[in-house]
């Protein structure tokens, strides 16, 4: 089986927890080395946020868990790199 070095996920959350200790919390789970959190839209009950996570085998279901514990919720899984290094995506004809 590959190696998870990036997932990229789309996540509902309350505003509680803010978004920084929200952010700390994921980067303590055993597979992760670094967490990026971007607020894409905020209304009165809610945050949605985009989590772009990577590590050396990332365990998607303790982030998944970690996620719930913090009272939110995985709407998507946007974007999955695996193997041996993380690839970047490439404008093709078809994005323009």
């Amino acid at each position: 089986m590959s190696t998870v070095r990036r997932i990229v996920i789309d996540v509902l959350k309350p505003h509680d927890p803010p978004l920084v200790d929200f952010t700390e919390r994921l980067t303590t789970e055993h597979t992760v080395v670094g967490v990026t959190a971007s607020l894409v839209e905020r209304d009165k009950e809610v945050q949605n946020v985009k989590l772009t996570i990577e590590g050396d085998g990332v365990d998607y279901a303790s982030i998944q868990d970690a996620v719930e514990e913090l009272g939110a919720s995985v709407h998507s899984i946007d974007e999955v790199s695996c193997g041996e290094r993380v690839i970047e995506e490439r404008a093709t004809f078809q994005d323009r």
